[in-house]
């Protein structure tokens, strides 16, 4: 696909670009708090600001088309880094440019929450996860760094096929201020199922992930996130344990699938588990691990284990 209709596709679908590979996006969830709705499970779990949170990606390309995924991962994936990598500051800037001017038109809603809106304009949280894999974005750490000398702080999503990136950030002490990488599946042959990943050694640069992430759970805030799908990943807790136990992160979320998007083009409305399932399947990990449910939203289908509470898990957000 060429890439001018690649972009065209994804601003119908409420991306903007910031650069020419870099996008942000208005989260549901930013709209929600604005209007005074509730807000994102990561308000409840971690503290949060919705209304205060930019979702965005350095770049749109992903390794993984996991069957889950609501995104038009055919269209992104034409955007490529070949002519020129964007710098970081100029994405931080664009992105905080583009949000503000993305949220400009709820100022005249009678029903917004006038403190929240006006509030929205100091973004202080970053969630790089909008599409696409980060880790491959090469400048990342940079990006990362520039970001917290702001008092922003930085959410992470990777799929894990990249340990040299995490790697790196690492030795360059680039750090998020919580990194979270998805757990698909608990064997190789149901992530290869799910995640139709393009690289053959996939579950080995998998399993290395999880041993990175062990090691730097006294450096920065460690998550592993299973997206539960009914009669495709639900199953095989031990093995999921065992996955668990290797990585060692200070949370484990699992959330239910929500049939949206592409999705829907994969998987049906007899994917989506129930929170009743959802709880029961965090339950099972949860005895077989010795860890403890410490927190839950049912009305987005999510429960947060740990091994002990802890006061700690709520981020401090300096001003």
């Amino acid at each position: 696909m060429e890439v001018s209709l690649a972009k065209r596709i994804m601003e119908r679908q409420g991306y903007r670009f910031v650069g020419r590979h870099s996008v942000v996006k208005i989260c549901h969830y930013t709209k929600n708090s604005i209007n005074g709705k509730h807000s994102c499970y990561k308000n409840k779990f971690y503290g949060i600001q919705s209304h205060k949170c930019a979702q965005m990606s350095p770049q749109t390309f992903c390794s993984n088309t996991c069957d889950f995924c609501w995104r038009d991962i055919a269209t992104s994936d034409s955007i490529k880094m070949n002519n020129g990598i964007d710098d970081p500051y100029s994405i931080i800037n664009n992105t905080i440019d583009e949000q503000i001017r993305l949220l400009n038109g709820y100022g005249g809603n009678p029903n917004v929450d006038a403190n929240k809106y006006a509030e929205s304009k100091k973004i202080k949280h970053f969630a790089i996860s909008a599409i696409g894999e980060p880790t491959l974005y090469p400048k990342l750490g940079l990006l990362i760094r520039m970001l917290h000398e702001r008092k922003i702080t930085s959410f992470l999503v990777t799929n894990g096929q990249f340990p040299e990136a995490i790697e790196k950030l690492i030795k360059d002490n680039n750090l998020p201020t919580q990194i979270y990488v998805s757990l698909d599946a608990p064997t190789r042959e149901i992530y290869l199922n799910i995640d139709h990943p393009i690289t053959t050694d996939y579950w080995e640069r998998f399993l290395r992930t999880l041993e990175i992430i062990c090691t730097i759970r006294n450096k920065t805030r460690t998550v592993l996130r299973i997206t539960a799908v009914r009669n495709l990943n639900m199953c095989n807790e031990e093995d999921y344990a065992e996955l668990i136990k290797k990585a060692n992160p200070m949370f484990l979320e699992i959330k239910g699938y929500s049939w949206i998007g592409e999705s829907r083009n994969k998987l049906n409305k007899d994917n989506i588990p129930n929170f009743i399932e959802i709880k029961e399947f965090s339950l099972r990990i949860a005895n077989i691990l010795r860890w403890k449910i410490v927190d839950e939203v049912e009305e987005s289908r999510v429960c947060l284990l740990m091994q002990n509470d802890s006061k700690n898990r709520t981020i401090r957000i300096e001003d």
